[in-house]
């Protein structure tokens, strides 16, 4: 369902091709892959839409926000194939991919501030190889995130995404965050960085599971899992993860998104309004 973002609708098929056409090191199929789902803003791979800007990268796709500092979301495919023996790389840097002339966020922006250096896409979604894992630590797909936020609630919430791939299926993930101030271990901020990066007040996950096969999208169906998650940015939030689900459409309307787009209308307006009630563990 489209809220503020329809504007970019215009651009969503120009997005792709440019997107595959401007980053050398990406295959279409790459962008295909992450985004079978949908374009959940439009973005464009254009320097038109320096806050809509789309990344496309092997493992992962995202819409970064030049003027936030961070992604508005960022997309991507998780199976068995994904999870791999891969060391945990942490070696935090700049996205020199993003447009010449724009702020690089480095990894010491965030120090001192009391937040995390957040993943969206999480490091151990991608230990398939060590160059997998490394691209998970660009600054592009990075958070300020509070530490219990990110170490607690959404550790155990990315947990448990990788047991469902475990246990035989495969997940589309979009994670992002909104809003403006959080509070962090060293208090309440609204950006970073001498306001180089805006500092979230909430952070949301949408999770679509499938049983591992083929023809992902001709598979959805009204009774597909679909797990919504939306949680304060704050050293208060609650360690469940399960107790922060809510409704694709109310994390599109709060967000100004238009997630699983690609979706007949009607499959897609029964999936965004329900709530999951499954196992969080």
């Amino acid at each position: 369902m489209n809220y503020s973002l329809s504007r970019f609708g215009a651009w969503a098929a120009l997005g792709l091709l440019a997107a595959a056409c401007s980053q050398t090191d990406v295959a279409p199929a790459d962008v295909v892959n992450h985004l079978t789902l949908g374009n959940p803003s439009g973005a464009v791979a254009s320097l038109a839409s320096p806050t809509n800007y789309l990344l496309t990268k092997p493992q992962y796709s995202l819409s970064y926000n030049r003027n936030q500092g961070k992604p508005n979301w960022v997309a991507w495919h998780l199976d068995q194939a994904d999870l791999g023996g891969a060391a945990r790389q942490d070696d935090f840097r700049s996205d020199e991919s993003l447009p010449s002339g724009w702020y690089q966020v480095t990894s010491s922006d965030y120090s001192g501030y009391g937040f995390d250096r957040g993943h969206n896409c999480p490091s151990a979604d991608r230990t398939a190889s060590e160059a997998d894992n490394s691209a998970t630590f660009l600054m592009s797909n990075m958070m300020p995130q509070a530490p219990q936020n990110n170490q607690q609630t959404w550790a155990d919430l990315e947990e448990y995404c990788r047991s469902l791939v475990r246990s035989g299926n495969e997940l589309y993930i979009i994670c992002g965050s909104y809003g403006r101030g959080g509070t962090g271990s060293a208090g309440y901020y609204t950006t970073i960085a001498g306001g180089q990066v805006t500092v979230p007040s909430r952070c949301w996950k949408v999770v679509v599971v499938l049983p591992a096969g083929r023809d992902d999208l001709g598979r959805l169906t009204s009774s597909t899992r679909v797990i919504a998650v939306t949680t304060p940015n704050t050293i208060k939030v609650n360690p469940d993860w399960g107790g922060y689900r809510t409704s694709v459409d109310a994390i599109e309307k709060a967000a100004g998104l238009d997630l699983l787009s690609a979706l007949p209308l009607s499959l897609q307006n029964t999936l965004e309004a329900s709530i999951d009630k499954g196992p969080t563990n």
